[in-house]
């Protein structure tokens, strides 16, 4: 899959933020911080992380379809495709 600039540029952005969060993370932990404050920000890097997942998987589709419509490549079975949304899951 070839991924659009302006796509590359959300998903790498998206990631950037969470590479960031993770760091912030390890210093809370290193500081003794309170669970509570590290758990929220542990979500808040899944929740990252997944919507990058998703961008990528559903830029997948979006490319799968084009492609499909002017007969370039099959079309992306259904098993495949839950296969896609499982591995995010």
């Amino acid at each position: 899959m070839n991924i659009e600039d302006e796509c590359r540029t959300e998903i790498t952005n998206r990631l950037n933020r969470a590479q960031g969060q993770i760091r912030g993370i390890l210093n809370m932990i290193e500081e003794g911080r309170d669970c509570s404050d590290v758990l929220v920000q542990v979500a808040a890097v899944s929740k990252a992380i997944d919507s990058a997942g998703i961008r990528i998987v559903t830029e997948g589709m979006r490319q799968c379809a084009a492609a499909e419509a002017v007969g370039d490549e099959p079309p992306m079975d259904q098993e495949r495709l839950e296969k896609l949304f499982l591995s995010l899951s």
